[in-house]
């Protein structure tokens, strides 16, 4: 059997502090902080690194970095962070249960789960 294998993203903030904040709301604990940087997890396998973005990198309104967040509980994620989405959780056409935000620094997080009910399969019919 092949060994698992993962991917972690590093995130460009323009503070560390209010990234790890967000992210929290979201299930992720900072497991080390070093200057200028953090490493979160969730404790389920996703993990992500937080960088100290250099001065002009991060443009406000011009973010040009996404995440994609794979979690189970989309609708109690949802509640929790209530005003901070930018829509609501809905199925998607591609057969995934999803809603969006964005961080304190203006990068796109969707959060979404495999949908029980694809809009693929009722279009089919």
């Amino acid at each position: 059997m092949a060994e698992l294998h993962t991917l972690t993203a590093i995130l460009p903030c323009s503070s560390l502090d209010a990234s790890a904040a967000f992210y929290a709301g979201l299930g992720f604990r900072c497991e080390a902080t070093y200057p200028g940087y953090r490493l979160l997890t969730d404790g389920k396998g996703a993990n992500l690194h937080l960088n100290s973005a250099v001065e002009g990198m991060l443009v406000p309104g011009h973010n040009p970095f996404g995440l994609y967040f794979y979690a189970e509980n989309i609708d109690e994620l949802a509640a929790a962070l209530g005003p901070l989405l930018l829509h609501p959780p809905e199925h998607k056409p591609w057969g995934m249960y999803e809603f969006a935000l964005s961080d304190p620094d203006g990068t796109l997080v969707r959060v979404g789960w495999p949908s029980k009910h694809s809009l693929r399969a009722e279009i089919e019919l």
